[in-house]
């Protein structure tokens, strides 16, 4: 090959290499060598298993080529990053998540966060995310190829289809179904368009679900709910996979209860407070779930929020929202039942132990944000606050680290792929400063996002987003 041939190739190949990124995400890629040395880190991988320390991870290829005690040497060339007093997770599996954020002060309407709210779950280690039910699918499938075409940053996506919703639904952004008809042909039509899930909700008919869901499996396509018409027991004979939020929002405990009825009020604050988890009734809904393979979503996050003293306020927290997404904000969480009168705690403990007697009897529990309620539970920073509140409740830092990554790995069926930090998987992974393992508020402390190897700076994540939220 003539000399001056093999200096052009070299040379496309470097440019090529380089500009790999758009000019959308090049800002925020602050590591993109071919080969990086992650040195001196602890590691909590995922599986359950306890913290390594001093270990060396090299990445190559968006791949983890290797760990090794960072004695050891390292392919020649490579980027190496001190990283000292640091902990490497895997990329949090968000299972709970949302594009959109409540915009109206009392009013049920919910604005597409469609620049903000990507680079929020990346900027806090979200690398992978299934959307929990979707008001605008195609904005969703749109920013799913925008950053798997590396134009904008964000986490990689699951597009769950539009709601399934019965009659009455709270929003106007949600399609009623008219029967089992109907959701059938929702769900073809969909899964046509390609969604990887649905989400059945509140107020759909047994024979609705059913139908949803013989469709879906027919796709190969999972279903969750957040239900209320429909109780937990009815749902897992039903077929569903997947329950979200858990014992708070199930009604099956509720007296009086109708077939394919929302109860006015829910579930209400004394009926949970009263409820035994040891009891028959209770552990018999784990048993069935579990003997019917339904994982469940914890949202502690959200429900914590609807205390006005919880959670604590963080800075960060207002950095990201408009002067009217703060005011309205502060407005519902000062309108919420805080101090020593509040019942979420007693709430939050009572999920707790359902999620904890779940995870005993063998159920797999997943974790997520769910950015709705009162404005209280931000894409993001939600989901390192469920592990906190999992930590809160008795669960171990290893094992509500679990929980949020390989878990929901396995759920979707790419434990081979993502989920722990293994030889061979895609480099999705989380530098923090300090010990979550000892300290879980570390979770906070993200000071590196890699995302298939390409590491992402989480701070100029957080500033290109100050004061966009919630009309951005």
């Amino acid at each position: 090959m003539p000399a001056r041939l093999l200096v052009f190739l070299c040379l496309a190949v470097s440019a090529a290499a380089q500009n790999r990124f758009t000019p959308g995400l090049r800002p925020f890629v602050t590591v993109d060598a071919p080969t990086v040395a992650l040195d001196h880190v602890r590691i909590i991988d995922g599986s359950g298993a306890p913290p390594l320390e001093d270990r060396t991870i090299v990445i190559a290829a968006g791949k983890i080529a290797s760990i090794q005690p960072s004695t050891a040497t390292v392919p020649a060339g490579s980027q190496r990053l001190d990283l000292t007093g640091h902990t490497v997770i895997p990329g949090l599996v968000g299972m709970h998540e949302h594009l959109f954020y409540p915009s109206g002060e009392g009013i049920p309407i919910y604005s597409e966060e469609a620049f903000s709210f990507p680079r929020l779950y990346l900027a806090s280690g979200v690398t992978t995310a299934r959307t929990g039910g979707s008001l605008e699918p195609y904005t969703d499938f749109n920013l799913k190829r925008l950053i798997d075409s590396a134009r904008m940053p964000g986490p990689k996506l699951h597009i769950t289809g539009p709601y399934l919703e019965g009659a009455g639904a709270f929003t106007a952004q949600m399609h009623e179904l008219t029967g089992p008809e109907d959701a059938a042909r929702t769900v073809d039509y969909w899964a046509a368009e390609g969604v990887t899930s649905f989400k059945a909700y509140m107020n759909i008919t047994r024979a609705e679900l059913q139908a949803a869901v013989q469709a879906a499996h027919r796709h190969g396509i999972k279903v969750t709910g957040h239900l209320c018409s429909i109780g937990f027991r009815e749902a897992a004979e039903i077929g569903i996979d997947n329950l979200e939020h858990g014992l708070l929002v199930d009604t099956e405990f509720h007296p009086g209860k109708q077939p394919d009825n929302c109860p006015a009020q829910g579930v209400t604050r004394a009926e949970m407070a009263h409820l035994d988890i040891a009891s028959a009734p209770v552990q018999a809904t784990i048993a069935s779930l579990v003997e019917h393979h339904v994982a469940i979503t914890s949202t502690l996050a959200v429900f914590e929020a609807f205390d006005g003293s919880r959670p604590p306020l963080e800075q960060r927290f207002l950095d990201v929202l408009s002067p009217q997404g703060a005011e309205s904000y502060l407005a519902a969480r000062s309108r919420a039942a805080g101090g020593a009168n509040s019942p979420y705690p007693a709430l939050l403990k009572k999920e707790l132990e359902f999620e904890s007697a779940f995870v005993k009897a063998g159920g797999l529990l997943m974790s997520g944000a769910d950015p709705t309620g009162n404005g209280g539970a931000m894409a993001g920073f939600a989901d390192q606050r469920n592990l906190e509140l999992l930590v809160e409740g008795g669960f171990t830092p290893v094992e509500a680290i679990q929980i949020a990554t390989a878990n929901g790995a396995r759920f979707l069926g790419e434990e081979d792929r993502i989920g722990t930090v293994s030889v061979g998987k895609q480099a999705d992974l989380v530098v923090i400063a300090g010990n979550p393992a000892a300290r879980i508020a570390d979770i906070r402390n993200v000071t590196l996002v890699f995302k298939d190897g390409a590491g992402y700076d989480p701070a100029k994540l957080l500033e290109s987003v100050r004061g966009a939220v919630p009309f951005h």
